[in-house]
């Protein structure tokens, strides 16, 4: 980790530094720009840090730190994932928060920006312990996060389960209405959508099909013939693989934070 700098590692202020230098260079082909534009779509709206204890499984008390920020909320209330990982930090939540609310705004989806998390290894968490984890970073945020304020989704290291948890607990604290809305990615009992586990893979692999057909990288117009290797192994990686090689690609290299594997004329998913 690079020194800090008033207890920020300096790599999160760089990563919050390149957000502001994409919005730099796309806010150049907006006309009749309004004074403090800049200002106003860099800033987040609202950021939340939680500090929280938790029993673990062994009897003793640990205490975690959780985010939430709201980007943006001009279109909508703020939409976007709950990630959980051992080296999260705000300057990370908040960047990817920013690129929410640009995301939704390009493609015209009625939402704002949102991003948030709690910093733990999931890795080393039973089951019980996130739970427990879950549901108190919930109780913590309270108001800040429903229907019309704040939407979480699953992101890294979280999935339709955790969503479950939140959805229960903000049902929990507020009872007698209609409390589905709050979270998406959850189970299909429990309200959620068809195809939800596959989305992000199926865009992944509509935009690189789109990059193909607009000549980006010369000598490769479709998926059809060619040599595909993938960086993480997770739930998009491993869908991903799974829809370029159906759309004729060969997956010839995987990898993940335990190693990699490689076959020159190809890998067998199953």
């Amino acid at each position: 980790m690079m020194q800090q700098e008033n207890g920020v590692a300096m790599e999160d202020f760089a990563e919050y530094q390149g957000i502001k230098e994409r919005l730099n260079c796309a806010i150049k082909y907006i006309d009749h720009q309004q004074p403090g534009m800049i200002d106003f779509l860099a800033a987040p709206k609202r950021s939340i840090i939680v500090n929280f204890p938790v029993e673990m499984d062994d009897g003793t008390v640990k205490v975690f730190r959780g985010y939430r920020v709201v980007h943006n909320r001009s279109n909508g209330p703020g939409k976007g994932g709950i990630r959980y990982h051992p080296e999260l930090s705000y300057q990370e939540v908040a960047s990817l928060a920013a690129l929410m609310s640009w995301k939704c705004a390009l493609i015209n989806v009625p939402f704002g920006g949102a991003k948030g998390g709690v910093c733990c290894d999931p890795k080393s968490l039973s089951q019980n312990e996130l739970r427990r984890i879950t549901r108190r970073f919930v109780t913590e945020l309270g108001d800040d996060i429903g229907p019309n304020t704040d939407i979480p989704a699953p992101d890294l290291y979280t999935n339709e389960r955790t969503m479950a948890w939140i959805y229960d607990t903000y049902d929990i604290m507020h009872p007698g209405r209609n409390n589905r809305p709050a979270v998406t990615g959850k189970p299909i009992d429990l309200g959620g959508s068809e195809g939800r586990k596959t989305a992000t893979a199926q865009g992944c692999l509509y935009a690189v099909q789109r990059f193909l057909q607009c000549d980006m990288l010369p000598g490769l117009a479709t998926l059809e013939g060619s040599r595909i290797a993938i960086q993480g192994y997770g739930n998009v990686g491993a869908n991903v693989a799974r829809l370029f090689q159906q759309a004729g690609a060969t997956i010839i290299a995987i990898s993940d934070s335990q190693g990699g594997i490689y076959c020159e004329t190809g890998l067998d998913l199953d």
